[in-house]
């Protein structure tokens, strides 16, 4: 089963901030500057986190991962916004 999670970041130096930004977009949908939208099953979490950990300066970065439920049930709905609409982005594969 996957879940969908917010994943936001605020990183204090620019080159940890870019390679955690890229790490990320491999995982899930840019949504805003440091959020990110992730469809994951426990095993891409997992891969997720082991893959974010060692890019961060445990002292002065932080990575929060909202699980939103299940993509099927309360994840897909559970976003709301204020000023602009949110439109969920999908994500499709690219063939090179």
């Amino acid at each position: 089963m996957r879940n969908r999670y917010l994943v936001t970041y605020d990183i204090c130096d620019e080159k940890r901030l870019r390679r955690v930004f890229k790490k990320t977009g491999a995982f899930g949908v840019h949504v805003q500057y440091s959020v990110f939208q992730c469809d994951l099953s426990p095993r891409e979490l997992a891969l997720m986190k082991s893959s974010l950990d060692p890019l961060l300066k445990h002292d002065v970065d932080q990575i929060l991962i909202v699980d939103l439920g299940p993509v099927e049930g309360r994840g897909s709905v559970s976003i709301s916004s204020l000023g602009l609409p949110y439109r969920p982005r999908e994500r499709r594969p690219v063939v090179v």
